[in-house]
């Protein structure tokens, strides 16, 4: 997950590329990079947009409840 200003984002955990953990990323600004191929992905749209990424992962909507952020899967 990942936020930006007042707004929340959640991706998939894995590379469209290689599968590798996104979680272990490095984030800069509005993307992430695959830490294993360094594709880089848009953290609020999930579209790839560094090769060798060529297909977006998913993404799922966030909302801040009672103090919460919760995704929805």
């Amino acid at each position: 997950m990942r936020t930006q200003g007042d707004a929340y984002f959640a991706i998939d955990a894995f590379c469209t590329h290689g599968r590798a953990n996104l979680a272990e990323g490095f984030v800069d600004g509005d993307e992430i990079e695959c830490p294993k191929h360094n594709g880089r992905f848009n953290v609020a749209t999930g579209e790839a947009v560094a090769h060798p990424a060529k297909v977006s992962v998913r993404t799922h909507p966030c909302q801040v409840r009672d103090g919460r952020v919760e995704v929805q899967l």
